[in-house]
């Protein structure tokens, strides 16, 4: 079963790339996607890896979290399910 992980407070200059191989020392990525604003496509600073293997992501999560990386101190943790939110219609 894969985990899912939430990086916050990345420089706006890390590519999906980037992310993946700061990862890839930890054990095997399936997903990369960093979020980017739909209207400048500018990064907004964070974004999603998807590891196959939760002892990996956990020992990521535990070697990352508060590091410096490309000069921003990352948040690094397990990404929490995603709310259903209300559509509104303009």
């Amino acid at each position: 079963m894969s985990t899912k992980i939430y990086v916050g407070n990345m420089s706006f200059n890390a590519s999906e790339n980037d992310l993946g191989e700061l990862f890839a020392q930890y054990g095997e990525v399936i997903s990369v996607k960093i979020i980017s604003d739909r209207e400048t496509y500018r990064s907004k600073g964070f974004g999603f890896i998807e590891m196959g293997d939760a002892s990996a992501a956990t020992a990521a999560i535990s070697a990352l979290n508060e590091t410096d990386w490309l000069d921003r101190k990352i948040v690094v943790n397990e990404a929490r399910q995603r709310t259903e939110r209300p559509q509104y219609n303009y």
